[in-house]
C-alpha cells in the first residue's frame, strides 16, 4: 500500500494489481477525486495516508477517508452516527453497515454541484472532534451460527482468542460465516481462519 499520499492521486491506493496502471479506479475519477481533495484540505484538515487511502484527521481524530471503486468514488465519514444528514445525501455502504455514512459520487461533476454540503458535513464532524463528542455505544448481543459455536467447544486454544477479538472483528468472522449456505463451508472456512482468529486479526485483515 501507499504511504505517499501524492501517490494515490497519482498512481492509486496500491492494494491490487491494477496500481499505477490505466486501469486503476483512480484515473477514472481522477477530476472527482482532486475536487474531494481540495474540499476537505480547504475546510482545514489534516491529510494523511491510512490504509492506502487519503484520510482526513482533525483534533486527534479521524474524520473521513476518500475511496475510489469501478463504478464509483466517494466520501466516508467517521463517528457516522453523530451525523445529521440535513441534505439527505449520506448512504449506508452496505447491508450490514448499521449508519449511513458515505457520500457516493457516479459522476465527476457530482463534487461540486455538493461542495456546500460537503463543507458543512465536514463542519460538523470537526465540530465533534473538537468537543470530544461521541456516539453512544449500542452494546448488541452476537449471535454465533452453529457451525462456530460448535468449533469454539471443540477447541478452547480457539474459543480464548475468539473471547478475545474486538467485537467488530468478531462480528467480522459471523457476517463472513453467514455469507456460507452450506454447513460444510462454515466448517470449512472456520478451519482456514483459524490461524487469523489466534493472531487477534479480523475476518479481512492480512
Amino acid at each position: 500500500m501507499i504511504t505517499n499520499i501524492e501517490d494515490y492521486f497519482s498512481k492509486g491506493c496500491g492494494r491490487c494489481e491494477r496500481f499505477d496502471t490505466p486501469d486503476c479506479s483512480t484515473k477514472q475519477w481522477e477530476p472527482g477525486l482532486k475536487a474531494l481533495r481540495q474540499i476537505c484540505t480547504a475546510a482545514g484538515l489534516t491529510e494523511t495516508v491510512k490504509w492506502g487511502h487519503p484520510c482526513y484527521t482533525h483534533a486527534g481524530r479521524n474524520i473521513a477517508i476518500i475511496g475510489a471503486f469501478r463504478d464509483n468514488f466517494r466520501l466516508s465519514f467517521f463517528y457516522a452516527a453523530l451525523m445529521k444528514d440535513p441534505d439527505n445525501i449520506l448512504q449506508k455502504q452496505g447491508p450490514n453497515t448499521q449508519y449511513a455514512d458515505m457520500i457516493p459520487f457516479t459522476q465527476n461533476e457530482q463534487v461540486a454541484k455538493l461542495k456546500a454540503s460537503i463543507s458543512g458535513y465536514l463542519l460538523e464532524a470537526m465540530q465533534y472532534a473538537e468537543n470530544n463528542v461521541r456516539p453512544e455505544k449500542i452494546e448488541t448481543e452476537l449471535s454465533l451460527p452453529d457451525e462456530l459455536v460448535n468449533a469454539l467447544a471443540a477447541d478452547p486454544e480457539l474459543a480464548e482468542a475468539f473471547d478475545a477479538l474486538t467485537p467488530g472483528r468478531q462480528k467480522s468472522y459471523v457476517i463472513n460465516l453467514n455469507s456460507a449456505k452450506k454447513p460444510e463451508t462454515r466448517y470449512n472456512r472456520i478451519g482456514k481462519f483459524r490461524e487469523k482468529i489466534i493472531s487477534g486479526k479480523g475476518a479481512m485483515e492480512r
